[in-house]
């Protein structure tokens, strides 16, 4: 088994070296790749030292069973054909292709069969936002189809890169000083702020990424459900949060929700209000699965139920996710 890594000095990129090693994937060869300016860099992995190649449109990838890419869309696009050339499938973490008919768009908890059929040898990973809210929506659809969804969502600066969150910390840090703050990655000032932007606004007022939601969930999900999201930067470090209304077919039970929750692949079920117990990022960075907490039913529809869910963007909502996607093709090929 070769593996490659496009995008290695990136912070997926360290996650993925992190998330191999910690799950032990079964490789013999690992191959790192990045842009010129990280070319030379050296990581260790498994007590081996591996330097970082300039991506090139050469026969680097001769070989390669599986490709994980995180370098941005541009780089996945025009570097597709090049790596899936002799046969590497192509794990791409960018946006390049998640809309693409002939590319799955996958989670191994939901849909893992759909990394089957890849015509272009391309399996596309979703939204980090979108990755979370699917997991925990799969356990409900099993008891009954939704319908509807409004989404909140309260992301972390790691949604936007390693540099970002480093900008986090340093405003804390000038705004303590009483120095002006550095914004560069993020649209304002995300210290001790909210911003209620995610990517750039579409015609109908929405953003980009509130708009990712909406069509990856109804890809992911062979669904004709209707998702409505508000996207939210907030200044946490890392792990994503999101405040889930759902509306089903059939009225499903706080009693019925949480059991559907506790028994689900990749949920862990955190949820006693009476002891304080609920999902939050300060816990949740670092680990694997989607935390679910504050399950309820929705006050204003009978058919309503809310509830809380919370996942490290880094590792479920990008690497983890796409080293699943590995995982599920070989346990299943």
């Amino acid at each position: 088994m070769k593996v490659a890594i496009v995008g290695a000095s990136g912070a997926v990129g360290q996650e993925f070296l992190r998330v191999l090693d910690e799950r032990n994937f079964p490789l013999d060869e690992l191959l790192l790749f990045g842009s010129a300016r990280s070319a030379g860099n050296k990581y260790t992995f498994k007590g081996k030292e591996i330097t970082v190649k300039e991506l090139k449109h050469n026969d680097d990838f001769k070989g390669v069973d599986i490709a994980f890419t995180s370098a941005g869309a541009g780089i996945s696009k025009e570097f597709a054909d090049t790596i899936t050339k002799y046969g590497a499938v192509m794990i791409d973490n960018s946006s390049a292709f998640r809309m693409d008919e002939e590319v799955p768009l996958v989670v191994p908890e939901v849909n893992g069969a759909d990394a089957f059929v890849r015509p272009r040898g391309i399996i596309a990973n979703p939204n980090c936002t979108t990755i979370q809210m699917v997991v925990t929506l799969k356990a409900i659809e099993n008891i009954s189809h939704i319908t509807r969804v409004h989404v909140s969502t309260y992301q972390a600066a790691s949604g936007a890169g390693a540099s970002a969150m480093q900008e986090l910390k340093k405003q804390y840090e000038q705004l303590l000083n009483g120095e002006e703050p550095t914004v560069e990655k993020f649209y304002y000032q995300l210290a001790y702020n909210l911003i209620p932007q995610v990517d750039v606004f579409t015609d109908n007022l929405y953003t980009k990424e509130e708009m990712k939601m909406y069509h990856e969930t109804r890809k992911i999900m062979h669904s004709d459900i209707q998702v409505s999201a508000t996207c939210v930067r907030v200044p946490v470090m890392r792990a994503h949060s999101e405040a889930i209304w759902l509306e089903t077919e059939q009225p499903v039970s706080v009693e019925a929700a949480r059991e559907a929750f506790s028994k689900a692949e990749g949920i862990v079920l955190r949820d006693d209000p009476a002891d304080k117990i609920y999902p939050m990022p300060l816990d949740v960075a670092g680990k694997d699965p989607v935390y679910v907490g504050r399950i309820r039913a929705d006050i204003t529809n009978s058919n309503g139920l809310t509830f809380w869910a919370v996942s490290d963007q880094i590792k479920k909502g990008a690497a983890l996710n796409a080293v699943q996607i590995a995982e599920y093709l070989l346990k299943h090929q």
